[in-house]
């Protein structure tokens, strides 16, 4: 932990007064003349930052032509490691997230599915109880992964913890399950917007769960002591009012 000095202390108010003046500056010019400049940097996890967020920034650039955007695809943890050292200035990610020192805002749900290959003996079924997949080699992602946290609650509510299961695979990315799963190396569970096309093709059969819908947030996190651009401000405005589900249609 890093204690500042009575020195530090001062020098770090100041420097949070110079950058929240910045940030003030920037916007009133940036509204004088009706253009915003500057760049953002966006953490994400890796079913929004691979599944929805490359539409959802070619259309707010669109609008936006002269604000850069960076974005980085990890899992939940690493982007909340990201978030808190300053490297990014808003993370988007799957699952639960400790707030402390961060704003955690809910931006949808989000459903998770049984994804199996299509010669598989469930593809032909609507429902598949938990208990079933004890026995069936299961593809899992790494840990850190807002998907692998959501799994883990999911199966602890019936009782069953992932030692029981036959891990065959643990791969640190959604598209490596996914390539994985129509090679029949095992089944998997991944969010709905993540095997969506490959429902559709025939290539991958998403099944549903006997008990309940595997539910989970996909959230908008920032550091609750920053100071956002007016490019990074623009930027939030019209992910919140983003209509997400027009990208499942």
């Amino acid at each position: 932990k890093v204690i500042l000095t009575p020195a530090g202390e001062v020098l770090y108010k100041y420097a949070k007064d110079i950058l929240a003046l910045y940030a003030a500056a920037e916007k009133v010019i940036g509204e004088m003349t009706g253009l915003v400049k500057g760049s953002i940097t966006i953490g994400a996890g890796s079913t929004i930052g691979n599944y929805f967020l490359p539409s959802v920034i070619s259309e707010f650039r669109k609008t936006h032509p002269k604000i850069r955007v960076h974005l980085f695809v990890e899992n939940m943890q690493r982007v909340i490691e990201l978030l808190n050292a300053g490297n990014i200035n808003v993370g988007l990610v799957e699952g639960d997230v400790k707030r402390q020192k961060l704003v955690v805002e809910k931006l949808l749900s989000d459903e998770l599915l049984l994804i199996v290959p299509p010669h598989h003996p469930w593809a032909k079924r609507k429902e598949v109880s938990v208990s079933e997949l004890i026995d069936e080699p299961f593809i899992l992602r790494e840990a850190g992964s807002g998907t692998r946290q959501t799994i883990e609650k999911f199966f602890a509510r019936y009782g069953i913890a992932l030692q029981a299961m036959k891990v065959s695979m643990v791969l640190g990315s959604t598209q490596a399950i996914k390539e994985a799963v129509e090679n029949g190396l095992g089944v998997s569970i991944v969010s709905r917007w993540a095997a969506r096309k490959e429902n559709k093709y025939g290539t991958l059969s998403m099944v549903n769960f006997k008990e309940e819908k595997m539910l989970r947030n996909f959230s908008l996190i920032t550091y609750k002591n920053s100071v956002p651009s007016h490019a990074v401000e623009e930027f939030l405005t019209y992910l919140r009012s983003y209509p997400f589900d027009k990208l499942l249609s």
